[in-house]
């Protein structure tokens, strides 16, 4: 992050990190598929999470007790972004600067709402598509909202905040 901070993203090369942070290339691609999985660690975990917390729950639950779980999920990531708030200000500021890693961004917040997607499917709720696509949303807005805010709260609560706004525009479409 302190190279791409120094040299724009596009300029710093798998090299350049690997050579800083004291790693051969080869090691770099046991851990990283390419430069844009450095700014995007662990994201993949948010799905195994998901699946993880949606499989646990018995065939036959409830879409309250489904959606409570999902939201439990991505309030837990959320806090944990939120321990280094500095760091995802600095990430996010990074992203803001690259279409490429706008890009990865968006990708990564849509294999996570496909994987509610998957669970809700394997369930026979129909809806997964729809909740998952709004869920990934509420997350996003909620993180740019706790991010960027400095009245503070809890990430659960900014994500409250945004499910309430959203679900009072949805009952007006």
């Amino acid at each position: 992050m302190e190279l791409f901070a120094e040299h724009g993203y596009g300029a710093v090369t798998i090299t350049a990190i690997t050579q800083r942070v004291g790693l051969t290339r080869r090691t770099f691609f046991r851990y990283f598929a390419d430069k844009r999985e450095v700014v995007f660690p662990r994201v993949d975990g948010l799905c195994l999470a998901l699946e993880r917390e949606l499989d646990a729950l018995p065939q036959g639950t409830d879409l309250a007790r489904l959606s409570a779980a999902v939201f439990g999920v991505l309030a837990q990531v959320g806090e944990l972004l939120m321990s280094d708030r500095e760091g995802q200000r600095r990430r996010q500021a990074l992203i803001a600067q690259s279409v490429e890693l706008q890009e990865r961004e968006r990708t990564k917040l849509a294999a996570s709402a496909a994987a509610i997607e998957r669970s809700f499917a394997a369930r026979e709720i129909s809806s997964g598509a729809l909740f998952g696509a709004v869920a990934m949303e509420v997350f996003r807005a909620a993180y740019q909202t706790a991010l960027w805010n400095e009245v503070g709260g809890s990430f659960r609560e900014h994500m409250d905040t945004v499910r309430s706004s959203t679900g009072a525009f949805l009952t007006q479409v």
